[in-house]
């Protein structure tokens, strides 16, 4: 038997449109045309991607679904320096992106800050500090 391989991470999305225009902003390769489709999938890394799907798609086959509220998931995403963890944040608010971190520089060695997608998801951008041990080194 073959062991399962992890490619995917899921999100569930009120609004298909909304979720797709935020993660454009964030730089990830949307597909053209998404904006009306139930599910959406959108590549990160070879061999991983993200899948969005609406509360309405995943009810059609789970009817005792009931979305959840504020969000309850994260992705992370790495900088090469602390000052585009600042960059990548402004532009996520100045897109409409609710803050949820603002930049700092963290106890354990990185530049931080975290914003939130439309659901409530949260988004991560992180680098390390100059001089700094990186976490579980």
């Amino acid at each position: 038997m073959t062991q399962p391989r992890f490619n995917a991470i899921g999100f569930a999305v009120a609004d298909m449109a909304r979720s797709l225009e935020f993660y454009r902003t964030l730089g990830l390769d949307v597909p053209d045309g998404a904006e009306s489709a139930p599910h959406a999938e959108i590549p990160l890394v070879p061999g991983v991607k993200l899948m969005l799907d609406t509360h309405a798609s995943i009810a059609a086959f789970d009817p005792g679904f009931t979305p959840e509220t504020g969000g309850h998931g994260s992705l992370a995403f790495e900088c090469a320096e602390p000052a585009d963890v600042d960059a990548a944040y402004e532009r996520m608010i100045a897109a409409g992106a609710k803050s949820h971190l603002a930049p700092w520089d963290a106890f354990w060695g990185q530049r931080y800050a975290v914003v939130q997608d439309p659901d409530g998801n949260g988004v991560d951008f992180y680098a390390a500090l100059p001089g700094a041990t990186p976490p579980g080194s």
